[in-house]
């Protein structure tokens, strides 16, 4: 009978009856059977001895390795060779985009997110062509908006259908709204193309090296903070030879680096000429750079090098959004420009939980965490995060962080809309608080135009209370990626593209001797 036609049961008896004969086992299946039906030695340590014609029983450590049969494991049952289950071999996984198909036009892209992001645009931007009626009050110079005036415009707002044919992006409510206004689009056409083309990298299911992050330094290899390459050289980043590449990684890192870049003892932000710093800003600084940057202390690990450690220098996020929900190997990335401090930063703001429902639930409010608190405490040795879904005035009203020291505390505000209609009136309450602490306040503006709105805002509001501390200018460590605005496509911006910094007015108590 051939073994092709032979049920399983019978299989097994055959290979059963061999082995009683004598036969040696002929497979690594055969070989597994008669190992799991072995006796152990009569004397413990020593081999027993075959008797002349039989089959010599192995132990497992005689076969050598067995895959992953454990001794106590049943044994597997033996299959002829042509009845024995192959799995199919498994295919490479293939990106969604190949690098030199990435620019698709955002309704008829292939990834999902983008067609319901196009979507999302028609349904609510308006056509910039100034033959249509204003849709609000322009808040820029170069608004688009600020194009529409009454003589020009005769007829109602419409939104945008027409996707430009070159960037792909839906701009204009008609093709003839898009040729007539194609001297202003083009403008914009090449920077929104890359956009396009970011966009779906991102969602290219390639491998993102550049989002593998380095360890701790030793604090003999110095930074240079002089601009990114250097930055990430310094800090033996993976070489990232892709412009589009260094904007991705940029996007995420400007957060982190852009507080250390003002913090650090290496900062390219000095008082010589064209350095920004002013003298109170180095007065400032220099508190904060002499704890950040503590003195070797000779602390061991046994009794006699037992020391004090100061407290950590707090960071406050004050209007955390998208930084607050950045993956935690971006923020640790800040510990180590800081070897021998620690970091305690502190997301404070109502959006700062937002999307992150599956994430973190929000806990309930009870008299030993009055304000929710979500308290993230094992994600370094030298970094905490704390996040506050609330306004700074509550908290500070409530005495939460008192007191507050300038060598060990800090505000920063990524992008926080001080001067801009729709927020400006959620930081009347704050900014006198902010001042009263008396400890630096810096600030970032998605472009020129945005900065220097918040800072007239900040003169018109407290003038003569503040000192100026950063001249306002260009982020060195600016994201290199630009981003769109869904509610009006002609609005692109980058993350951190400026940054200032400012504090409460310091009196000096002098005196004067009395004759």
């Amino acid at each position: 009978m051939s073994t092709g036609t032979t049920c399983i049961r019978c299989a097994k008896g055959c290979i059963t009856r061999q082995v009683k004969r004598g036969s040696a086992p002929n497979s690594v299946a055969e070989k597994r059977w008669i190992t799991q039906s072995s006796k152990p030695s009569a004397v413990p340590g020593r081999a027993s001895v075959p008797k002349r014609g039989t089959v010599q029983s192995r132990t497992a450590s005689s076969l050598g390795y067995q895959g992953q049969y454990a001794k106590n494991e049943p044994g597997e049952i033996p299959f002829p060779a042509d009845l024995k289950y192959k799995p199919a071999p498994e295919l490479p996984k293939r990106p969604l985009l190949q690098p030199g198909n990435l620019f698709h036009p955002f309704s008829h892209s292939p990834s999902p997110d983008i067609r319901r992001r196009a979507a999302f645009i028609k349904q609510h931007a308006y056509c910039p062509h100034p033959s249509h009626h204003r849709t609000r009050l322009p808040i820029a110079p170069d608004d688009p908006e600020a194009r529409k005036t009454s003589a020009s415009a005769s007829l109602p707002p419409a939104h945008v259908q027409f996707e430009c044919p070159d960037c792909g992006i839906p701009i204009s409510c008609s093709e003839e709204h898009w040729a007539d206004d194609y001297e202003s689009h083009l403008e914009l056409c090449d920077t929104l193309r890359e956009i396009n083309e970011d966009d779906h990298d991102l969602r290219s299911e390639r491998f993102f090296k550049e989002f593998e992050y380095p360890g701790p330094q030793i604090e003999e290899a110095l930074v240079n903070m002089t601009n990114w390459d250097t930055l990430l050289y310094t800090r033996e980043f993976e070489a990232i030879n892709e412009e589009r590449s260094m904007r991705q990684a940029t996007r995420l890192l400007t957060y982190p680096i852009t507080i250390g870049s003002v913090l650090h003892e290496l900062s390219p932000y000095n008082i010589r000429s064209g350095g920004r710093l002013t003298i109170e800003g180095l007065k400032s600084l220099s508190a904060l750079r002499y704890t950040l940057h503590p003195a070797r202390s000779g602390a061991g690990m046994d009794i006699k090098g037992l020391r004090l450690n100061p407290p950590p220098n707090r960071i406050f996020i004050l209007g955390a959004r998208a930084e607050s929900s950045l993956p935690r190997e971006v923020w640790v990335q800040l510990s180590h420009l800081f070897a021998r401090a620690t970091i305690h930063l502190i997301f404070i703001g109502p959006e700062s939980m937002t999307n992150r429902d599956s994430e973190f639930p929000l806990p309930e409010r009870t008299p030993s965490n009055p304000f929710g608190a979500i308290v993230e405490a094992r994600i370094s040795h030298q970094l905490k995060i704390s996040t506050f879904v609330e306004y700074f005035h509550t908290l500070h009203a409530a005495g939460l962080f008192y007191p507050y020291d300038p060598y060990f505390d800090c505000f920063m505000l990524f992008h926080p809309g001080l001067g801009h209609p729709a927020s400006s009136h959620e930081w009347e309450e704050t900014l006198p608080q902010l001042l009263e602490t008396k400890v630096p306040i810096i600030c970032t503006g998605y472009t020129e135009w945005d900065m220097q709105r918040d800072r007239d805002w900040v003169e018109e509001k407290v003038g003569g209370e503040y000192d100026l501390l950063m001249e306002p200018g260009e982020n060195r460590f600016r994201s290199l990626r630009w981003d769109l605005n869904d509610l009006d496509p002609s609005d692109i911006s980058c993350g951190n593209w400026g940054i200032w910094a400012f504090r409460g007015k310091r009196y000096e108590t002098t005196r004067r001797d009395v004759e």
